[in-house]
């Protein structure tokens, strides 16, 4: 009996109508163009502005266009995997709202929860559910409403994020040199202190005095935070691409998380590699946290062949890390 392996076999994307220029940014906090561009180099974010929508929203955008792309029947789809750090609610998880939306019949769903590393994770825990015989289809959505957490009160964290969803179809498949080839992630736990949340949680629940005292938004140590994602990143790709025998000139793209533009600079040039080797949307997206991975290769589907060889990486809060080789399966239209 031959090995089951996991393949993408289709990417959907969606991105808010609303776009927050650095121009306006300039007018809400002190800040310019030349300085956001100068260190993280994002131009302009999305945001999702209507009254009453939350991730899920995005995320069955996302997850629509996928189903009438593929032209799969949604009964035929085992599983539902939403990851994100935006949840619509604190319970029920966000994928049940999506799989009601969608009116998936036979379909189970979960939320995974792994901060900007969630889509490299969760495209993992899907690959092996599927390697384990047990489910054949699987849909797995980044998305992210980081709007909702930004405080756009702080000139240093509210020109870095941005709202958007993607999602891919992982199917089972009996061809072995195609799909999810090979993995390696990592969580120190050193984190908490440079990236979070301070209130919300358990350990400090909201009250008159979070909210008075801004708690409910991201809080981050940016330097700290940029020092140790250009390592682990950059560290995790060399890893796997020296396991894999994977080097310049066999490797065809790599898909990094969309943070800075300088860690992106930097893991290519850790691996020798060509920016035109490298995905990028970090201009016109910015930090769309769980999603900016789904999101580049959604925009750059077009580009893809079959047998191209790809290296995914990420590093977000925890601080979780890692990287993974996936062999793409088709021809992108």
């Amino acid at each position: 009996m031959s090995k089951i392996n996991a393949i993408i076999t289709g990417v959907g994307g969606y991105l808010p109508d609303y776009i927050l220029t650095n121009e306006e940014l300039s007018r809400m906090v002190d800040t310019n163009d030349e300085w956001i561009m100068t260190r993280v180099g994002i131009k302009e974010r999305r945001i999702l502005t209507e009254e009453g929508l939350g991730t899920s929203y995005m995320a069955r955008k996302a997850a629509k266009q996928l189903l009438q792309k593929t032209g799969v029947d949604p009964d035929t789809i085992d599983t539902l995997i939403v990851t994100t750090s935006t949840a619509d609610y604190k319970f029920p998880s966000t994928a049940s709202i999506v799989v009601g939306k969608l009116g998936l019949k036979n379909a189970y769903a979960f939320d995974f929860w792994g901060a900007c590393c969630g889509f490299l994770y969760a495209l993992d825990q899907a690959a092996m559910m599927i390697q384990s015989g047990r489910v054949k289809k699987v849909i797995v959505i980044g998305a992210d409403k980081m709007s909702s957490v930004v405080d756009y009160k702080d000139r240093q964290t509210c020109p870095l994020f941005g709202d958007g969803a993607a999602a891919v179809l992982v199917e089972a498949t009996d061809e072995q040199d195609i799909g999810v080839m090979d993995s390696y992630f990592r969580c120190d736990g050193k984190g908490l202190p440079f990236l979070h949340m301070k209130a919300g949680g358990s350990v400090c629940p909201p009250s008159h005095f979070t909210v008075d005292h801004r708690l409910h938004y991201l809080y981050q140590e940016g330097r700290t935070v940029f020092r140790y994602a250009v390592t682990n990143m950059s560290d995790d790709c060399a890893l796997i691409a020296e396991r894999n025998n994977l080097d310049k000139s066999n490797i065809r793209w790599v898909v990094p998380h969309q943070a800075n533009m300088r860690i992106i600079e930097a893991v290519a040039k850790r691996l020798d590699l060509s920016m035109d080797q490298v995905m990028v949307n970090i201009e016109h997206c910015g930090n769309t946290s769980a999603a900016t991975i789904p999101l580049a290769i959604w925009e750059n589907e077009h580009l893809l062949r079959k047998g191209d060889n790809m290296l995914f990486t990420a590093f977000g809060a925890g601080f979780v890390h890692g990287a993974s080789y996936y062999k793409w399966a088709y021809d992108g239209q």
